[in-house]
């Protein structure tokens, strides 16, 4: 009967110790204490649940790692790793806190992986490892309410994200840089190409690099925001500041209502973004992403110039300075930058002017006090002549605090407003008037004598023009042509100045040789080509509207405006034009070989082609269309691009011509609708072809068809799969749906092939040419995943790819069911 007893004392006993170690392990899911392991498959939790730390496997790898990722929405949405560089290669690690306050992590073997002794630990007695609902991991004494310092915390290593509460920058105490850097690829989250950080040469300012190279730089903050950031405001979502101290420079930004998630995340392919989380669709949407045109690459225009994406070109000296090469700038080579128009000699007289609504030049050449006023910043950059250029560092307010820049200025670009005040260094014949009752200079009568002799110049020169512009229009009709070469026909009608090159019909005639047959390139649907020799021995080409043409001065006005003021080395250059009688003629370059058609769809000629001059045709194609798209001064929507109108020059660059039914957009417009549909079957996008809508996103679905074409070396229109009965979209869609895009590589590419450009190449064209507009990306999306090796979205169904299809036809007016005999549109068909 004892015995019994005390069994059953026994057994109450151990219920009770069972009982009391769940109870404390219920009450402590946040934490982990002093010599407690974490194996895989455990996990701690943050007291609301709202992020988890544990073993996890990125994508489709085979290591494990240790990370932090969210719990209740977005599971798997990884936010820190601990072993990014060394992974385990089975699930048999365990994760202890040691008596010290040391995270180590160890392998099957007992080796150390990882661990948190990146910093000196002070000594402890009773450490507690503890996940925040803000996800940061944080080790501190039991019983310390004071989470803000730490013994160690995650936070102070970010790898790819910024969460809110986060700093991002430079513990000057410490020495702690808060860098966050991209994964290698959704697969691997070791270290990647790609790294944000605030960069403290000089005036703080936040960069983006890819390996040691700047492609990105958002500039100082100015008390607001980051000069090159206008977008970055004050919203009902988060608040945002920046610190700057002796001990501290840091940017962060916290969450107004906690019941909203956003994070900031670097791509493994440099893409930079503020997602946010939308609980109806249960996915992260992009709220804001930094970089948004071509004037945020890095020092696109050079130095002393300005990138202004309204603009056309987009890069433009500023005011008193002058290109350094003016041959190179002229074919929107910025690389050498401007130069000052009249040098500097650090004389008496030399002043400063006011440039505004700019993003600040790059700061690492730059110093700056934080107590000084503008006008004793103007002073000591005034005595130093090597100061360039000053600013207030802080515009809120009044404006206080100073900036001053040493030597060349760089990476600047003009927004249309929310941008900041620049004074630059000038000679004293550059100067402006004074501003706002105050002089930029201290300067003299030389500023007001100026102004007043230029106004004075320009209104003799505009009565010169007046009188001549009079005299012609009184003059013949054939002496009008025949001298204006077409420009009265045109600039009246469409009320544009043109300034284009005047060629007379007889010199065309002469240079043509009669128009001969033996100096004839091609024909398409506006007419014949002719290539031509001029006097001084400039090879031409001679687009000459032929009375037969479906095209008619319509197509010819609208080309010679959409082009005349385009300059990119992507785009075919527009010489000049003539209108005599009944005959219309434009001249272009001349470019010795052929069109890209036929290379690729030439079995002989193929073969001069390999993989490395067609991922270079391919990424030239998408430069030329960004460049129209984007850069341009008015968003030029081409409408007809295809294979055919892809021209090479002497060293195979690609160039984009026929512009003879193109469409410019102003201003924020996006897309039109038209009833003249017009094109080529087997490139138009389906909301285009169907309904007439057109936008960039239709150049785009034509851009995709285009790299299919080149990768294949087959016609979309002119294929036919005799198992699926697709084109080469629909054969394309199958293949990478199996896994197996590489069978599209046309057989004489393989030896040549690199394998990741070409499956990448690939995979853009079918984002290209997917069904929705709003699912294609953009040419500036489209240029970074050509150029990085990061992730990309899958692509979606595309559009028309079911069924059996013709040759190419073009489409010029009409519906969608209306075609032409004729298999070209207005197009140059073989090379000039």
């Amino acid at each position: 009967m004892a015995e019994g007893g005390l069994s059953r004392t026994k057994m109450m006993l151990s219920f009770i110790v069972l009982l009391c170690a769940s109870i404390t392990y219920t009450r402590a899911i946040d934490t982990i204490s002093a010599n407690q392991t974490i194996r895989y498959g455990e996990t701690i939790v943050s007291p609301q649940e709202t992020f988890e730390i544990g073993f996890f496997k990125a994508g489709n790898s085979t290591n494990y790692y240790i990370g932090i990722w969210y719990k209740k929405i977005s599971t798997g949405t990884v936010v820190w790793v601990a072993n990014r560089n060394r992974p385990l290669t089975n699930s048999s690690g365990d994760l202890t806190l040691t008596l010290q306050g040391v995270l180590i992590l160890r392998n099957a073997t007992g080796n150390v992986i990882w661990s948190s002794t990146n910093l000196s630990t002070p000594s402890v007695r009773n450490p507690v490892g503890q996940l925040l609902d803000s996800g940061n991991f944080i080790i501190h004494e039991d019983g310390d309410t004071d989470q803000e310092n730490p013994i160690w915390q995650s936070f102070d290593f970010p790898t790819d994200h910024l969460l809110p509460g986060m700093k991002f920058g430079r513990d000057l105490v410490t020495g702690i840089q808060r860098n966050f850097t991209s994964w290698k690829s959704p697969d691997d989250p070791a270290v990647g190409d790609f790294t944000a950080l605030i960069d403290t040469r000089g005036f703080p300012q936040m960069i983006l690099l890819d390996g040691s190279k700047t492609i990105f730089r958002a500039g100082p903050w100015n008390g607001l925001r980051f000069s090159g950031e206008p977008d970055l405001r004050p919203n009902p979502i988060y608040n945002f500041s920046f610190v700057l101290n002796e001990r501290e420079i840091y940017y962060h930004y916290n969450l107004i209502d906690n019941s909203i998630f956003t994070r900031v995340m670097l791509g493994p392919n440099g893409n930079m973004d503020r997602l946010l989380w939308v609980d109806s669709r249960k996915e992260w949407t992009v709220y804001l992403s930094p970089r948004t045109d071509n004037c945020d690459r890095f020092n696109l225009c050079g130095t002393f110039a300005s990138c202004n994406i309204n603009d056309s070109p987009a890069c433009q000296c500023l005011k008193g300075f002058k290109p350094t090469s003016p041959e190179q700038w002229r074919v929107a080579d910025w690389d050498q930058g401007c130069q000052h128009g009249t040098p500097l000699n650090c004389g008496p007289g030399e002043g400063f002017n006011l440039y505004s609504n700019l993003k600040l030049p790059d700061t690492q050449r730059s110093r700056f006090n934080q107590t000084w006023t503008l006008d004793e910043c103007e002073r000591v950059c005034k005595n130093d002549c090597s100061c360039t250029a000053y600013t207030h560092s802080d515009i809120t307010g009044s404006g206080s605090g100073c900036v001053l820049w040493f030597g060349d200025l760089t990476d600047i670009r003009t927004f249309p407003e929310n941008g900041d005040d620049l004074y630059i260094r000038l000679p004293p014949s550059e100067l402006d008037v004074t501003r706002n009752g105050k002089s930029s200079s201290g300067g003299g009568q030389i500023r007001i004598i100026v102004p007043i002799a230029s106004v004075v110049l320009v209104f003799i020169l505009v009565c010169i023009l007046l009188y001549y512009r009079n005299k012609r229009k009184n003059g013949t009709q054939e002496g009008t042509n025949r001298d204006e070469c077409g420009h009265e026909s045109i600039n009246n009608s469409e009320n544009e100045d043109l300034e284009l090159p005047l060629f007379s019909f007889s010199t065309l005639v002469t240079a043509t040789n009669n128009f001969s047959l033996n100096n004839k390139l091609g024909e398409g649907g506006f007419g014949p080509v002719y290539k031509g020799v001029l006097e001084d021995g400039q090879e031409i080409a001679v687009k000459r509207l032929a009375e037969t043409s479906t095209q008619g001065l319509h197509e010819f006005k609208n080309e010679v405006i959409s082009i005349s003021k385009l300059q990119h080395r992507n785009l075919v250059k527009l010489l000049g034009c003539c209108i005599e009688g009944t005959e219309k003629m434009l001249i272009y370059e001349y470019l010795p070989n052929k069109g890209l058609d036929s290379f690729i769809f030439d079995k002989s000629q193929s073969k001069l082609l390999d993989w490395p001059a067609r991922f270079k045709i391919i990424n030239g194609i998408a430069r030329g269309l960004l460049y129209l798209h984007q850069d341009s001064r008015l968003r030029i929507i081409h409408r007809d691009l295809k294979v055919s109108n892809i021209l090479l020059d002497s060293e195979m660059n690609p160039k984009i011509s026929d512009f003879g039914m193109a469409r410019s957009f102003g201003g924020n417009q996006i897309e039109a609708n038209t009833n003249r549909v017009v094109g080529t079957y087997g490139y138009m996008a389906p909301e285009y072809a169907g309904d007439g809508i057109f936008s960039i996103k239709s150049d785009v679905y034509s851009f995709g068809v285009l790299v299919l074409e080149i990768v294949s070396e087959e016609k979309n229109r002119g294929f036919f799969h005799e198992e699926h009965n697709n084109n080469l979209i629909g054969h394309a869609w199958e293949l990478h749906k199996e896994g197996k895009s590489v069978q599209l590589v046309a057989k004489g590419l393989v030896e040549s092939i690199n394998l990741s450009q070409v499956l990448r190449s690939i995979h853009v064209g079918l984002l290209c040419v997917q069904r929705r507009p709003e699912d294609r990306p953009t040419m500036t999306s489209v240029i970074l995943m050509l150029g990085s090796e990061g992730p990309m979205p899958s692509p979606k169904e595309p559009g028309f790819f079911i069924g059996k299809n013709t040759e190419d036809a073009p489409l010029f007016s009409g519906t969608y069911d209306t075609s032409s005999t004729n298999d070209l549109s207005i197009t140059i068909l073989n090379g000039r």
